[in-house]
């Protein structure tokens, strides 16, 4: 081989593995993309953003066609080195081309440009998008075979792939992207619990959050107008539910600014007023009404409060606006709000908990992992467990942690210690 032809095959070599470069850094920039930035990009008239969400919308093909001109240089460069070291060395040259050329692919070819597409992606991808386009349709008729070949061959053991199946439902990617964000320290816990709230409505049935009737503020329409207004004042709340003869006979719901005013204008004097004609009309809502859609249903009515039924028009409680932005942003509490410690967290890592906390309040505040599917407080998921209302004093471990009843209220749950078990050995 002439010192011209050594040159030149040296020359095409190093072309080669910089092309095959290129291949390997656009399979990687354009695959891990960030959709949400390139469809910002492309609402601004980006035409480079456009050009890469088009390219990602058929992967298969994309892919293929960049696998395929990969292979094809890689398997031409080393054939060329082949060549070039076997004319240098004889036959001992195959073993010194395939030393030398799976170094030189490793590192040039696959190593380095992955490593700097995956630090650039977005600007990389930005970038080849418009070559990668024309490699697309230059390897189009040997991609649609390929394709065609590999989805016959499975299909012969039983796979269809004939339609793309998302294997994660966007919410679940979204969930996530903000948990990865938030282990990689891009979230603090706050944030990350709020948005992760947001997306659990979609999750969530009102009867999941909803105050349960045994801890409703109720009062009897059948009492005296004295009576009524000084439960009023002495309310926690500022909408309360009236009830006749049955406490389950809800007539209406009582605002504690109309009784004011309705006072007022009778100059003070409770007698006066007929409290039935202060109340607003009850709304109620079946359990199984999706928080989305009970959070569209309150702004849309302008309404902050609605009664809760099951399946049979029994009461089950109430829930409020408040309530559904609480599983968003946590607890909201104003001056009014009585300040009860439901979670306290002890010296040797268990926790004391009331009874009636929901599992989602607990895994929220301490980044457990406790199921709530068949239950929805922590005393709900004990009784579940144990089969049985258990006595104080027993105690139970399951789902990694050890639940001991503490105080018992008849037949509820009321206070319980709960120690994760990993937590308990590393004390001892």
């Amino acid at each position: 081989m002439t010192s011209l032809g050594l040159g030149l095959t040296i020359a095409a070599i190093v072309i080669l593995i910089a092309m095959s470069g290129f291949f390997s850094g656009s399979e990687t920039a354009l695959t891990a993309a960030s959709r949400a930035r390139m469809n910002r990009l492309a609402e601004e008239k980006n035409k480079r953003a456009i050009l890469v969400l088009k390219l990602t919308d058929d992967l298969e093909r994309m892919i293929g066609a960049l696998l395929l001109g990969n292979n094809l240089v890689n398997i031409l460069a080393s054939a060329l080195a082949t060549s070039l070291f076997l004319t240098l060395f004889g036959d001992a040259g195959v073993v010194y081309a395939t030393l030398v050329m799976t170094a030189v692919v490793v590192i040039f070819a696959e190593v380095l440009p992955k490593t700097y597409a995956i630090t650039n992606t977005d600007r990389f991808a930005l970038g080849v998008a418009p070559l990668v386009r024309a490699v697309i349709w230059i390897f189009t008729p040997v991609t649609v075979a390929v394709r065609f070949i590999v989805r016959g061959v499975l299909r012969l053991f039983g796979v269809d792939v004939s339609e793309v199946v998302n294997v994660l439902s966007p919410h679940e990617e979204l969930r996530g992207a903000i948990n990865l964000h938030h282990r990689e320290g891009g979230f603090i816990k706050r944030d990350r619990d709020m948005l992760g709230g947001i997306l659990d409505l979609s999750d969530l049935d009102v009867g999941d959050i909803m105050v349960h009737r045994k801890n409703m503020t109720m009062i009897d329409a059948a009492a005296s107008n004295e009576a009524i207004v000084a439960e009023v004042l002495a309310a926690q709340y500022t909408r309360l539910p009236l009830w006749i003869d049955d406490p389950e006979n809800i007539v209406g719901v009582l605002h504690s600014k109309d009784l004011l005013r309705a006072l007022a204008s009778a100059d003070w004097k409770p007698e006066a007023i007929k409290i039935t004609d202060i109340a607003s009309e009850p709304w109620f809502v079946p359990d199984t009404t999706p928080l989305q859609k009970q959070l569209n249903a309150f702004l849309r009515r302008k309404a902050h409060f609605a009664l809760v039924v099951d399946e049979y028009g029994g009461l089950m409680g109430l829930i409020t606006l408040e309530d559904i932005l609480e599983e968003i942003v946590g607890d909201i509490s104003d001056e009014h709000d009585i300040d009860r410690a439901r979670i306290r967290i002890q010296s040797d890592g268990s926790v004391i908990v009331a009874g009636s906390v929901p599992i989602r309040d607990l895994n929220r505040a301490l980044d457990w992992n406790l199921p709530d599917e068949e239950a929805t407080t922590i005393a709900g998921l004990v009784i579940h467990e144990a089969r049985a209302i258990p006595e104080v004093g027993q105690a139970f471990n399951f789902h990694g942690s050890k639940f001991e009843i503490l105080r018992r209220q008849r037949n509820q749950l009321a206070v319980l210690r709960v120690t994760p078990i990993r937590a308990k050995m590393a004390g001892e």
